[in-house]
C-alpha cells in the first residue's frame, strides 16, 4: 500500500489546525506543515499532533505551496489548507484509494461553512478541487491568491466521494477583510500582467458575478447568509479592478 504524506501552510491558524489534523488520523503518514512564522499557537499546536514542521517566509499561494511540496517523502500527495478537514466518507475514500491508486490526480467536492452554516449553493458548492495526487504528476499554478493544481498532459483524474470540509468565516468582518485582502493581491497579479480595465469593467464585472452567484447558481436558497456571501463576494470583483486602474493610474504619473 502506497504511504501518503499531506503537505499544509499555515499562518496563525490556531484557532483551525488542530482540527485539520485530528481528521487527518489514520490517514496520513506523514504530515508535512510549511509555515510563515505564525505570532500565535499554530507551531506549539503542530509539534503537539507530531508533524514535520518547517518555517519560510509567505511569497505567495502558488510559491508556497510548491515549495512544502519539496519536503514530502511519500508517493501519493494530499494537499489540504489549515482551516480543512476531511468528512467521514471521504476519509474512507481515501483508505480505500491507498490501498491501489491507479490515477495520477483525483478530485474531490468542497463544502463550505460560513457562519455556521453549511453553504450549498451561491457559487460555492460543489466547489471541486484537485487535491490529490501521484508524487512528481504536475504543480501548482493560478494567479495569487486564487491557485490550482495543474497535472501533467494526459493525466487521469478520478474523483472521490465524500465532502473536504472548509471552515472559512465565522465572521461577516473576517470575510470583508480577507476581500479586501485578495482583491489587492488579484490586483497587482493582473497589474503584473499588463491586464487593463476600462472605466465602466468595474461596476460591470461586479454585477454580473452578483447576478451569477445570487441568481443563477441559487444563492438566494442559502437565506441571509447567501446574500451576503454573493454582496462580498461582487464587492470584492469590484474593489480588485477599481485597485487595478488605480495602479495603472498611479504608474503613468
Amino acid at each position: 500500500m502506497p504511504s501518503l504524506s499531506v503537505v499544509i501552510i499555515t499562518l496563525n491558524e490556531e484557532r483551525n489546525i488542530a482540527r485539520c489534523l485530528e481528521s487527518l488520523k489514520g490517514v496520513a503518514d506523514e504530515v508535512v506543515v510549511l509555515d510563515s512564522f505564525s505570532d500565535d499557537r499554530t507551531e506549539e499546536i503542530c509539534r503537539q499532533h507530531g508533524v514535520t514542521f518547517f518555517q519560510h517566509s509567505f511569497d505567495g499561494h502558488v510559491e508556497q505551496k510548491n515549495r512544502v511540496l519539496t519536503f514530502a517523502n511519500h508517493p501519493l500527495i494530499l494537499s489540504l489548507d489549515a482551516d480543512e478537514a476531511l468528512s467521514a466518507e471521504l476519509r474512507d475514500g481515501i483508505l480505500q484509494l491507498k490501498e491501489k491508486p491507479t490515477l495520477q490526480g483525483y478530485r474531490m467536492n468542497r463544502l463550505n461553512n460560513y457562519c455556521g452554516q453549511w453553504i450549498r449553493h451561491s457559487g460555492w458548492y460543489p466547489d471541486t478541487k484537485l487535491r490529490m495526487w501521484q508524487r512528481d504528476a504536475g504543480h501548482w499554478a493560478g494567479e495569487n491568491p486564487h491557485d490550482r493544481f495543474e497535472l501533467k498532459v494526459d493525466s487521469s483524474i478520478g474523483f472521490l466521494k465524500g465532502n473536504l470540509l472548509h471552515y472559512s468565516y465565522s465572521t461577516v468582518a473576517e470575510h470583508f477583510a480577507q476581500a479586501e485582502k485578495f482583491s489587492t493581491i488579484a490586483a497587482i497579479t493582473l497589474f503584473e500582467k499588463g491586464i487593463t480595465a476600462s472605466p465602466l469593467m468595474p461596476v460591470l464585472k461586479a454585477v454580473a458575478k452578483f447576478l451569477r452567484n445570487y441568481i443563477l447558481r441559487l444563492g438566494f436558497i442559502d437565506g441571509k447568509n447567501g446574500l451576503t456571501i454573493c454582496r462580498i463576494t461582487a464587492w470584492e470583483t469590484l474593489m480588485k479592478y477599481q485597485k487595478l486602474r488605480a495602479l495603472h493610474k498611479k504608474a503613468r504619473k
